[in-house]
């Protein structure tokens, strides 16, 4: 009857020591980042004028669109890029692309073409420690006339390891979409 007794004890004893357990430290969460403005200015390589395309969307996930302002580009120019990305639900703005810059390894863009224009694209500046592009600074090389998109998307936690996406190519990427903006592109 000692053994029994004995038995319980110990058995509650070790039931509440590893029910009331404060060992376990919670994995930190890295929340995406809320990016309601895209801002990309392109600037002719050769000198020029720059453009600015704009996607804000202020209320964002809210019920409204996202207002979008496409560009007009010149044929068979080189653009150097420099995107910007705000989070305009806090006053003042925060400024995004520091946080991703920061984040180098955890993010990566991607560019693409739609409809009737051919451009190129071109990672420059930022890499990450492991030489992987970010593409917060581009460079595009449009090609004959046409009308079509230009497509962003920033990816969170991409595989940059993975065949292709070095080069900007997003078919093996992954990872989370942080934005995507289809830009509507002239190019006379």
């Amino acid at each position: 009857m000692k053994h029994i007794k004995l038995l319980a004890v110990l058995f509650i004893s070790a039931f509440t020591i590893t029910s009331c357990s404060d060992d376990e430290v919670p994995t930190p969460v890295n929340e995406e980042e809320v990016i309601t403005t895209m801002t990309i200015i392109l600037t002719p390589s050769a000198g020029g004028n720059a453009v600015t395309i704009q996607s804000k969307d202020l209320d964002g996930d809210g019920p409204n669109a996202p207002v979008i302002t496409g560009g007009t580009l010149a044929a068979n120019t080189t653009y150097n890029a420099d995107i910007t990305l705000l989070n305009e639900t806090e006053s003042p703005a925060e400024d995004i692309t520091k946080e991703v810059a920061e984040e180098a390894d955890e993010h990566q863009f991607f560019y693409s073409t739609s409809g009737g224009v051919n451009s190129t694209f071109t990672y420059a500046g930022t890499n990450d420690a492991n030489g992987n592009p970010v593409g917060i600074k581009f460079t595009v090389a449009t090609g004959a006339a046409g009308t079509g998109n230009y497509t962003v998307i920033l990816r969170h936690e991409p595989n940059k390891t993975a065949t292709g996406v070095k080069g900007g190519d997003i078919t093996n990427a992954g990872g989370e979409t942080d934005i995507e903006v289809v830009f509507p592109i002239t190019i006379q």
